[in-house]
């Protein structure tokens, strides 16, 4: 039952006035050199990002989304001159998991997005022609389902897909980037500690991250831990009603292994870095909430599941060791689920005491988020953001939030 305050919840209600100016076109040439504003009892603190490290109390554990982004824009033309454009979401075959789609040769099949879908006929072949050193090769992609938009991709069998992708993709900037990807976002649109390909958005809160920044954390015995959400183009997908519970969360994969999940069991300050590591938390506490009830698919959380459970009684400690145990019995050292959590006002957090994220557009589940996390302080932080210049979005600025009530989960 979707307790009746959620239907109330109105996208209207999440609006600002963001300037295009505002929006961040390119990187700055030093990563950590970043506008960062702090959050703490009510009170806002301007920094740098590279200053991050003072911030921290020393018993903090940072949880990183480690996803790495894949090129993942392929252009074709007909004969005719007429473009297509072939964006990659999830592998569908051979594979269905990430970590084992780039390791195929020959062939694979992927559910895409496709622009100018219409000029293309199914089962109608277009080709690439690639250069690998002195070696040359064709790519060919097929339609082989409009309604679901699969495209089969073909090319010599001796090549893996990982390396098809770096000759032939284009790393996927957002729409609201209104320029044409370059060399430079090929790194830096990808955060130094990336590690698992299959994102198609970067985990952009970690995008602040350089070097010296780990080094001073290191130094200050601040410990990391690593998990990984594939941010799907789902992020972009605008919120086209105004009653949020009806909004379409897109489904993303989540993978944490069975190290992460005993580190998760310390007794930190935990601070997620990005709105994706967030989620991900927030949904392992509900996975082991459903494993502690014996319910049915324990390892997919739908969009509304949190708000469906009257009382859940587990503290953050109790849910992970319900699924430590669950991994234990089933042999798996990484558990692999799925996640749709919707985020909004009146959501009680599990998992953490603070938040690093970037800024965000109005009337998102993003900002909503953000709101559902500070509280109507959400409004103070981002006109003080604005009135000071903050950049925003993807290659924007960044900000540290504490939740008011700051005890240990």
């Amino acid at each position: 039952m979707i307790p009746e305050k959620l239907r109330k919840i109105k996208l209207s209600d999440f609006d600002f006035a963001l300037n295009e100016e505002a929006i961040a076109q390119n990187p700055l040439a030093e990563r950590d050199t970043s506008k960062l504003l702090e959050y703490k009892d009510g009170k806002i603190i301007h920094s740098q990002f590279k200053n991050l490290p003072q911030l921290l109390p020393v018993n903090s554990r940072l949880i990183l989304n480690n996803a790495k982004v894949i090129p993942a824009r392929l252009k074709f033309y007909k004969t005719s001159g007429a473009k297509i454009e072939v964006f990659l979401l999830e592998p569908r075959s051979p594979f269905t998991q990430f970590e084992l789609a780039f390791n195929v040769k020959g062939n694979c099949v992927w559910q895409c997005m496709i622009g100018n879908l219409k000029r293309w006929k199914e089962d109608e072949i277009l080709s690439k022609n690639l250069k690998n050193g002195s070696i040359e090769l064709e790519l060919t992609a097929q339609l082989i389902s409009r309604e679901n938009q699969l495209v089969k991709l073909s090319w010599k069998d001796y090549i893996p897909f990982s390396e098809i992708l770096d000759l032939a993709g284009k790393t996927p900037l957002p729409p609201y980037i209104k320029r044409q990807a370059e060399l430079k976002d090929a790194e830096s649109y990808q955060t130094v500690f990336a590690k698992e390909q299959g994102a198609v958005a970067a985990p952009t809160a970690g995008l602040h991250f350089s070097e010296k920044v780990f080094q001073d954390l290191r130094s200050k015995e601040i410990e990391t831990t690593q998990l990984t959400l594939f941010v799907g183009a789902g992020t972009f997908a605008p919120v086209i009603v105004e009653n949020m519970i009806d909004h379409d969360m897109h489904e993303e994969m989540i993978s944490v292994s069975a190290e992460s999940i005993q580190q998760l069991l310390t007794k930190n300050i935990r601070i997620a870095v990005g709105t994706t590591s967030l989620r991900t938390l927030e949904s392992l506490y509900w996975i082991g909430v459903k494993i502690h009830n014996g319910e049915q698919d324990p390892l997919k959380i739908e969009k509304l599941y949190p708000y469906t459970i009257k009382h859940p009684t587990l503290t953050w400690i109790e849910s992970l060791q319900c699924v430590k145990e669950y991994m234990s019995t089933q042999s798996l050292d990484r558990l692999l689920a799925k996640t749709a959590i919707l985020i909004m006002e009146g959501y009680e957090f599990k998992s953490v005491n603070a938040l690093i994220t970037n800024f965000h557009f109005p009337n998102t589940t993003l900002i909503m988020l953000i709101a559902a996390f500070v509280g109507e302080d959400w409004k103070k932080i981002y006109k003080e953001a604005l009135d000071n210049n903050y950049r925003f979005l993807s290659y924007g600025d960044s900000s540290l939030l504490w939740r008011k009530n700051e005890e240990n989960f």
